[in-house]
């Protein structure tokens, strides 16, 4: 297996058991009851429910004519588990039996399988391929041994036969650097044709969670999401029912796509600090282990005896030490600031390059005044605030020379006798006054 189709396992693993079990990870609880939400490709005689029976992949390769193309599917198996409590003779179905200290439960649990594929993209341009998916059934007993060795039931295992196919196709697209258009479609084929048969049932000649990898030797594939312009035209003739294909492995790779059941974006990763598979991909690893670590010792036994993965999920949570624990609580994924325009507000001075409160000055009575200048403060007549009166005859510095966007000039000042005044300087609170309004002072003149 390549490094990038590796990387891409550990987030197709992801999907494949998204939902798989869901906390308090118990057979009892509401949520585990009605199960199997993603990536269900039931049988075409199932009609019960508007679950398809096929998925269709279509996806864009550039630089494609010698390539290979190598396909991977998977999906989880319905295994089901039956418990019998041992009744004279014969074998009584229960739900629950206990024997010593473990308990046995009438569950549902999975089994992963796995097909793969490789085709050279040529042998595809010429006619579609098929690639058959035949799983057989089995049946399985195992005995439940009391401690003094009585026999106090059964549990029977089951996987019924699945049917399935891949028809692979290819054809080229027209535009710029050849690209090929790839097509996978994935067909459950089971002629099994049931008659007002419950959904459980169909369940079990279902592909559960069915997804693809496909990789590729020799070309690229071209991202759907953010395909570049000269591509963008194509990619909207691909057609994807009931899937979802993103580029994966590490950002920049474009040799491996997931076709994935659940919406994802380009490049998806597994945190680094998730400690191990609560089967909640989407949601936060902490607020899962914490709720866990609340279970009660009677759920966790239920929990354990729901499905041997549940079991592991329980002793993982137990024993993860205090370091992964923190980890889990948050992390700094970048440490320095995203690089982003800035954009200077239009009623900021510092939008207009051709002025600069700092420096600009006006001419008052033959006097330059700018920022530094002490003046006499004369409120004009136009003003109506009562509070001018105070002001009157009252010396300043000028903190900054302004222009309005009616081009009128202002001059923001402070009140050289105010206690205040270094405050409402370091706010830029300032009081202001047309230059006509005040009377320029020297250096030299004492406060009056």
């Amino acid at each position: 297996m390549t490094v990038p189709m590796e990387i891409a396992r550990k987030v197709a693993d992801a999907v494949l058991y998204e939902g798989y079990l869901l906390y308090p990870y118990r057979a009892s609880a509401a949520k585990n009851r009605v199960r199997w939400q993603f990536g269900v490709l039931v049988p075409p005689g199932f009609t019960a429910t508007s679950e398809p029976s096929a998925s269709l992949t279509e996806c864009l390769l550039e630089g494609a004519g010698e390539a290979v193309a190598h396909l991977r599917l998977r999906f989880l198996h319905v295994n089901t588990r039956s418990v019998e409590r041992a009744e004279g003779d014969g074998w009584q179905p229960v739900h629950e039996l206990r024997s010593g200290e473990a308990t046995y439960l009438t569950f549902d649990e999975a089994t992963e399988r796995e097909v793969e594929a490789t085709i050279p993209v040529l042998d595809l341009l010429d006619a579609e391929q098929t690639v058959e998916v035949l799983i057989p059934g089995d049946h399985s007993t195992r005995q439940i041994v009391a401690p003094s060795g009585e026999v106090e039931g059964r549990v029977i295992s089951e996987h019924l036969p699945v049917h399935a196919a891949l028809r692979v196709g290819a054809e080229p697209v027209a535009g710029p650097y050849g690209l090929i258009k790839l097509r996978v479609r994935v067909e459950n084929i089971d002629p099994w044709d049931p008659l007002d048969a419950p959904r459980e049932q169909a369940l079990r000649r279902s592909l559960i969670s069915a997804h693809l990898l496909i990789g590729v030797n020799g070309g690229a594939f071209v991202s759907l999401l953010d395909p570049p312009e000269w591509a963008r035209p194509s990619v909207e003739t691909c057609r994807n029912e009931n899937t979802w294909p993103v580029l994966v492995g590490e950002p920049g790779h474009r040799d491996v796509v997931l076709s994935s059941p659940i919406i994802l974006y380009d490049h998806p990763d597994i945190a680094p600090e998730s400690p191990g598979d609560l089967f909640d991909a989407t949601e936060m690893d902490e607020m899962l282990h914490l709720r866990t670590l609340t279970l009660t010792d009677e759920e966790r036994r239920e929990a354990r005896a729901t499905d041997p993965r549940a079991s592991e999920l329980i002793d993982m949570v137990g024993d993860l030490p205090s370091e992964m624990v923190e980890r889990l609580h948050g992390v700094i994924r970048y440490l320095g600031a995203p690089a982003q325009e800035v954009r200077t507000p239009w009623w900021d001075p510092g939008a207009d390059p051709t002025v600069s409160p700092d420096t600009d000055s006006v001419i008052v009575s033959g006097v330059e005044v700018a920022k530094g200048s002490r003046v006499r403060l004369a409120p004009g007549k136009r003003r109506a605030d009562a509070h001018d009166m105070f002001l009157a005859g009252r010396t300043a510095q000028v903190e900054a020379v302004l222009l309005d966007l009616d081009g009128a000039l202002h001059l923001a000042v402070t009140l050289e006798e105010d206690p205040g005044a270094d405050l409402h300087r370091s706010h830029g609170r300032f009081l202001y006054f047309a230059p006509d309004e005040v009377e320029p002072l020297g250096t030299e003149e004492v406060l009056t």
